[in-house]
Order: C-alpha cells, then sequence, then structure tokens
C-alpha cells in the first residue's frame, strides 16, 4: 500500500470538495436545465463522470511528470485555453467528484476508496487554480462574488484601447449580432449539444458606465474532436477571443460555469466596442484578427460568421450519420476531455488518452438509457436523493437547509483504516470508442500539423512572459515598479500587436487608455 495521507491532507481535501458540493448545487438549482431533442445528454454526461473517475488520477500524473501545474498556469495566463475555462474553474473537480459519489451511491466503490487518488487530483486542481487566479487570489469565481476577474492590467489595456466603437444600426454592430449568433450555435453543437466550449470572464471596468466582458470559444477547427476531422477543415483558427464593450449593463454574476446575468438585462443593443483576437501553446500572446479598421474587422466577422454557418450545417449532417453509442461517445468525450488543454501545454498530449473511455467505465454503458440518465443526474445534482447524500439530522445544508451534502467527505479515521483501495491504479488502462479514428491534423497559429510536430513544439517553445526574467512580475509587483525599464519591457510583450499600445510600457492609466481608443 502507498503512503497514507496526512490527518492536513485529509482536513484539506475535505474543504475543497465541501467548497465544490455547495457551489455546486447552487449552480444546479439557479442556471437552466441542459437538455437536447438528439443527444442522450444526461446519459452521456453521466458516463463521462464515471470516465473522469477512472481516468483523471492517471492523465494528472503523466501531465506533471512534464509540467507542474504551477508552469502549466503561467504558460496559459496570456493564452486562449480550455485550462483557463469552466473545464478547470469547475468541471475538472466536480465531474471527478460526480463520478466518485455515483459510484459510491451504486455500492462500487467505498467513500475511503481511492483516497489517494482523490487528494491528488483535488490539490493538482488548487495549485493550478492559485497560480492561475493569482491576481484576484481566489480559487474560484464563487470566492470572488461570483466575479471572474483573471487578467493582468497590461492585458485589459491592450483588449480596452483597441476595441473597435460600435452603435446600434452601424454595419459593425449589426455584423458582430450575426457573427455571435453563428459562432455561439456552431460552439454548442461542437460540443454536442452543450457549453463546454465556450465561456466568459469578468467583468473589467472600462470606465463611463460600461464593463467589458471577455468571451472565449475553443475546439472549432479541426483537431482534438474526431467529429470535426473533414468538417471543419474552412474554419480558420480553432480558439477564438471576443472582447465586448457593453454601456449601461453591469455584469453582477460571472460564475464558475462561465454564465453571466446583468442588470439590467443584457441586450444586443447595449454593444458599444468589439474585438477579435486568437492564441494557443504556440503564440507569445493574444493575436489580433481583422482589427485594423473597422470596415476589416466588420468584413471579417461578416464572413466568419457564413463560415460558421456552413459549418454547423455539415456538422448537423454527421451527427444525424451517428448511432446512439456515437452520441453518447462524442457528449461524454467532449465533458470528460475538458482538462485536455494540460496534456497540450504540457506537450504531452496523446489522442486515445483523450478520445476513449476507459474499459472500466464502459462496463456502465448498458445502463445509459435516457430515463437512467435523466435519474442519475437528478439525484446527484440537486435534489441529492441517495443515502450517501444524507447527514445526520441536525445539519443544514448552505442553499437548501437540508440534512444532505453533495459529496462523501473522507473521514480521519483513514489514518488508522486498512480495509481500503487507495487508488484506481497510476497507469492510464486501455479504453474503447465506437467513434471513426482521429485524423492526425491539428490546426494552430502556427498553421496545421500532425500531433508529433505539435508536441515537439510545444516542448520547445517558452513565452518570454514565462521566462525567469518576467514569470512572477505581476501586477502587485507592477503597482511599485512602474516606472522602471524592466515593467516598461514586460507591457511592451502583450503591447507588440496592439494598434494603440505597441511600444508605450508601463505606467499609463485607464484614462490615458481612453484618451487613445477610438470613437465613433
Amino acid at each position: 500500500m502507498t503512503a497514507r495521507l496526512t490527518y492536513h491532507q485529509i482536513l484539506a481535501t475535505n474543504n475543497l470538495m465541501r467548497l465544490a458540493g455547495e457551489e455546486t448545487y447552487y449552480l444546479g438549482l439557479t442556471r437552466t436545465v441542459q437538455e437536447s431533442k438528439f443527444f442522450p445528454v444526461s446519459a452521456y454526461i453521466v458516463l463521462g463522470y464515471i470516465n473522469a473517475f477512472y481516468r483523471y488520477p492517471a492523465l494528472l500524473r503523466k501531465i506533471e511528470r512534464h509540467m507542474t501545474p504551477e508552469d502549466i498556469a503561467d504558460r496559459i495566463r496570456n493564452a486562449n485555453s480550455k485550462a483557463q475555462s469552466m473545464g478547470i474553474n469547475w468541471c475538472m473537480t466536480n465531474f471527478y467528484l460526480l463520478g466518485r459519489e455515483m459510484l459510491i451511491s451504486m455500492g462500487i466503490i467505498r467513500p475511503h476508496d481511492a483516497a489517494e487518488d482523490l487528494f491528488y487530483v483535488m490539490d493538482f486542481w488548487r495549485r493550478y487554480q492559485l497560480a492561475w487566479r493569482r491576481e484576484d487570489g481566489h480559487v474560484t469565481c464563487k470566492e470572488g462574488g461570483h466575479r471572474s476577474q483573471v487578467l493582468p492590467e497590461r492585458r485589459i489595456q491592450v483588449f480596452h484601447a483597441d476595441l473597435h466603437p460600435c452603435a446600434e444600426g452601424d454595419a459593425l454592430h449589426a455584423a458582430a449580432d450575426k457573427f455571435m449568433a453563428a459562432l455561439s450555435q456552431y460552439v454548442v453543437l461542437v460540443a454536442c449539444e452543450s457549453r463546454a466550449c465556450m465561456t466568459n470572464h469578468g467583468p473589467y471596468d472600462l470606465g463611463g458606465g460600461r464593463e467589458m466582458l471577455v468571451r472565449e470559444f475553443y475546439d472549432l477547427a479541426e483537431g482534438d474532436m474526431p467529429w470535426l476531422d473533414g468538417i471543419a477543415e474552412e474554419v480558420p483558427f480553432s480558439r477564438l477571443t471576443v472582447t465586448t464593450a457593453v454601456k449601461d449593463t453591469h455584469f453582477y454574476i460571472v460564475d464558475d460555469w462561465g454564465s453571466f446575468e446583468s442588470q439590467p438585462e443584457y441586450r444586443s443593443e447595449n454593444l458599444c466596442g468589439i474585438g477579435l483576437y486568437t492564441s494557443d501553446e504556440l503564440s507569445e500572446t493574444h493575436l489580433p484578427i481583422g482589427m485594423a479598421s473597422r470596415e476589416e474587422l466588420t468584413a471579417t466577422l461578416e464572413n466568419f460568421a457564413e463560415i460558421f454557418r456552413r459549418m454547423t450545417a455539415k456538422l448537423w449532417a454527421r451527427f444525424a450519420g451517428y448511432s446512439r453509442d456515437q452520441l453518447l461517445d462524442a457528449g461524454a468525450l467532449t465533458y470528460y476531455a475538458v482538462i485536455k488543454d494540460f496534456a497540450h501545454i504540457a506537450g504531452c498530449y496523446e489522442a486515445d488518452d483523450w478520445n476513449t473511455i476507459d474499459a472500466r467505465a464502459d462496463r456502465f454503458r448498458v445502463l445509459m438509457n435516457d430515463e437512467y440518465g435523466n435519474q442519475m443526474m437528478g439525484a446527484h445534482f440537486v435534489a441529492l436523493q441517495c443515502p450517501s447524500h444524507q447527514c445526520h439530522e441536525y445539519t443544514m445544508m448552505h442553499h437548501s437547509d437540508l440534512p444532505r451534502r453533495t459529496y462523501s467527505p473522507l473521514s480521519p479515521a483513514l489514518m488508522i483504516e486498512e480495509d481500503y483501495v487507495p487508488t484506481v491504479g497510476h497507469e492510464i488502462h486501455p479504453g474503447v470508442t465506437y467513434l471513426p479514428p482521429k485524423i492526425d491534423r491539428y490546426r494552430t497559429t502556427q498553421g496545421v500539423m500532425g500531433l508529433a510536430e505539435l508536441n515537439r513544439r510545444v516542448r520547445a517553445f517558452t513565452p518570454q512572459l514565462c521566462t525567469d526574467k518576467f514569470r512572477y512580475l505581476d501586477d502587485t509587483w507592477v503597482k511599485y515598479h512602474y516606472d522602471t525599464p524592466l515593467a516598461d519591457e514586460l507591457y511592451r510583450i502583450d503591447q507588440q500587436y496592439s494598434r494603440k499600445l505597441a511600444g508605450k510600457g508601463a505606467g499609463l492609466t485607464r484614462d490615458d487608455i481612453e484618451r487613445l481608443a477610438d470613437r465613433l
């Protein structure tokens, strides 16, 4: 048996589980129900959760052999990646924990089984979140009052300065509306009618009654998703960042699902500025797309909207030919693989790790009809109806006041208990899939390439902002050193592609940025 968990590790793990469970209950209670008339959504979600339980521990250990979670966070801070999305804020831990709880409720495992894995997964997530969210100091959006203000000042300044202004009725505003509608419809279908390939963060205060919400979209082109092979070849970028400025609208919630709420309700006519970027593991920072002028951005958004409309029709045609097992696999793998960009960042991505269902999880496929999937989801997400959810009768759960909790904690008795299995295994088990084999074609900011070449290039590339000279220079450091040559050098890295800020360095205030920004 491997080394036992310490008392501190048990208590820290329980703390993270309790926080995750209470937020999961809140999000499930207050957000819309995910449904589809085509995909077996509840069934594929449950299968994805169970796959996460069996695979995440070994996959994360494999990733950490190449790169620590802190290094991953610092690498991706200035790029678009699922490693910044709801996939990490909420999905990573809760997919694993929900899979664990479902297996406990079915009597397959006991709460102390896989305790070593449980601690490792939660600790990996905590270490990553603390490094990635170092500017706000929170582990989750919930801790920040349901806000997600994760960008450093230098990046916000570039997004602010380079926004192209628009107003209801003009050509850019109309193009932005069409683009966002087409992109959103496409990306939901790519993710098997889920929101796993998009997120939002912010708000960022632009002054003058305006706020900026940054909208991120992933897996748009041929890459990790087998069902996009031969379908998305026209999509020129796999990841897009859309910066949106909105007037007279306050985003008072941007939560760990990337959902937002505003007062008054968000309306497209209040959009007053927009920008478009791409980035990935091979880019130094965000690269502007069609941003040289309002006219160029208008034409770019119109062109992209038409591309996404065509790709949506083609993808619907492909999915229409899939069997139920193929639809089940596509959805389950979309959910389970939300953390896959960790492997891309570390340069150790292997398609079979992320595009197959672990044979141990696949045993449950026969249960996954729609009725069973719906009941499992309902019982474990909000209703908390299983015996494993029950606490003693004096307990009052946060939000519900019921004697229930989402996740089964570890007992300190684990330190003296002998009868448990500490891990599902440190190596990745074989998997199965009914999907076509993945074609070795991946679109990046450096062009289309095979996976071996992609991994090689990622391992060989270190962004300037991740070198020892700049890595630890956060906004707190800048506050006291903004007038130094080193601060100027730091800011100029992010400013290098900016049409407004290139070469200006540090020391600019928000009012300085506003004076440089375009006007209608």
